[in-house]
């Protein structure tokens, strides 16, 4: 049965966000996490840390990042985040390793990357059920191209780099672990993206949702509640 007793919960530092209407989310998860790029603040560290006081492993899955995987510049910092947490943290690839040897860990992270390649590597991979299975009985984390892929759909990111899709994916339907849509990297990429805010906005209004915009270091934390953290 889905669980439609969910409330929002934002914590902010310095930082003043709309309310969400916690009817517009239905869901059955343990822990799931959105975030910009990583467990990249103490904020989120704290918050996580007393989730995974019984928790000894993790997974870092690279396959997001096709081109570098492993020597991806953030995995060091992921692994040592991760490890702050007295996790013992294995590297991962969907595209080398069986899916479902992620069963074994207590926390699995995605980094990001590309997440038209990141779709298609779960789907090939027939990782779906195995990460709803973690969402709904472990923790498991998504940053970048990992939040939009773990959400309902990757048409938001679609408006902004439509040229990331060299696969020619033309169903652009997420896993829907979570009808949360973020947008990460948000005041980092104001600048770098066309009408970047203008593009979000359209969005919404479109398709009769509401995105929670998110800056590197903020993330927002699904389980009975929606707590989202921004410093």
């Amino acid at each position: 049965m889905v669980d439609t007793s969910l409330s929002v919960v934002e914590l902010f530092i310095g930082f003043e966000y709309s309310e969400i209407d916690k009817s517009e989310f239905e869901e059955v998860i343990k822990m799931l996490i959105l975030c910009s790029n990583g467990l990249s603040s103490d904020m989120l560290l704290s918050q996580l840390s007393s989730k995974v006081v019984d928790c000894k492993t993790a997974a870092l899955v690279v396959t997001a990042d096709n081109e570098y995987k492993e020597n991806n510049y953030h995995v060091p910092r992921c692994v040592a985040e991760l490890q702050s947490l007295n996790l013992n943290v294995d590297i991962f690839d969907l595209d080398k390793q069986p899916a479902d040897l992620l069963l074994n860990y207590d926390v699995v992270e995605f980094i990001g990357g590309n997440p038209y390649y990141l779709l298609h590597a779960i789907q090939s991979s027939n990782s779906i059920d195995i990460l709803r299975t973690i969402a709904e009985t472990k923790i498991l984390i998504g940053w970048s191209a990992a939040a939009f892929v773990f959400g309902p759909t990757l048409e938001l990111v679609n408006c902004y780099s439509p040229e990331m899709n060299f696969l020619g994916l033309t169903d652009l339907s997420g896993l829907s672990l979570t009808d949360v849509q973020v947008l990460p990297h948000y005041s980092r990429f104001l600048s770098r993206f066309e009408k970047f805010e203008e593009k979000c906005c359209i969005y919404e209004e479109g398709h009769g949702v509401k995105v929670i915009r998110i800056n590197d270091g903020d993330g927002v934390f699904i389980d009975k509640e929606i707590t989202i953290c921004k410093r």
